[in-house]
């Protein structure tokens, strides 16, 4: 299984992003990281190893592009309006520096974006907000209110990076022609969550799979079991 390893500076971010590709040839699957994990961790965990078969077959490759978590929603001693204005900045670069790139590379209008966690949340998010980018969007386990980032604190950008605010009032078709899953465990500390997108999806008729297994908590087993599955959609 090929691994190709990044280093760039990032114009957008002012700083250097590392990211890692696995796979020679496919489908473009965008893998965001969880809270305070880094460009390496879906490595490290073994979730790229549960989609070896279709890095192997050529059918897909997973990016992996590192996170600025620590400098945004995680970063306690900034205000929370800078937190979410770092997140546009990371928003931006993936949208500008990551997928646009991939597109151009693959002469293709759209990619995946995938993530477990918080990792869920950065592929629901951007997927929402970009649509027109966006042509599957797995989310594992993941949260998708920001909210409690905020100490209180909101205004419009909070709102636009907010799915379970904004996506209510979005109409753009690109949604509706989306393949959402929504993965999740029945003992899953983001059960919730999950349930209250689905509900966001189900009122504007938007197709989606509820994927909700048994017995399953918010850890990396279960993951390892649903990213190959939905990787099968594609």
């Amino acid at each position: 299984m090929k691994e190709d390893y990044h280093k760039w500076y990032s114009p957008t971010l002012s700083k250097d992003i590392e990211m890692l590709i696995f796979g020679h040839a496919g489908y473009p699957v965008i893998l965001f990281p969880t809270t305070s994990g880094r460009f390496y961790e879906c490595r490290d965990f073994k979730l790229i190893d549960s989609a070896r078969w279709f890095l192997e077959a050529g059918i897909i490759q997973i990016y992996c592009p590192d996170s600025i978590n620590e400098l945004s929603w995680y970063d306690k001693n900034m205000h929370p309006a800078d937190r979410v204005k770092n997140h546009m900045w990371y928003d931006k670069f993936i949208l500008d520096e990551v997928v646009s790139s991939i597109c151009i590379e693959k002469g293709l209008d759209k990619v995946a974006v995938a993530g477990v966690s918080f990792g869920g949340y950065h592929a629901a998010n951007f997927a929402f907000k970009h649509p027109e980018k966006v042509s599957h969007m797995f989310s594992l386990s993941g949260s998708f209110d920001i909210k409690s980032f905020m100490d209180g604190y909101y205004d419009d950008n909070v709102f636009f990076n907010n799915p379970v605010d904004f996506l209510p009032g979005s109409n753009h078709p690109d949604l509706w022609n989306m393949n959402i899953i929504l993965g999740v465990g029945e003992w899953d500390i983001c059960l919730e969550a999950n349930q209250r997108l689905a509900k966001i999806l189900s009122d504007k008729n938007i197709p989606f799979w509820f994927d909700e297994r048994k017995w399953a908590e918010h850890d990396w087993p279960i993951w390892r079991q649903m990213f190959p599955h939905y990787l099968s959609t594609i």
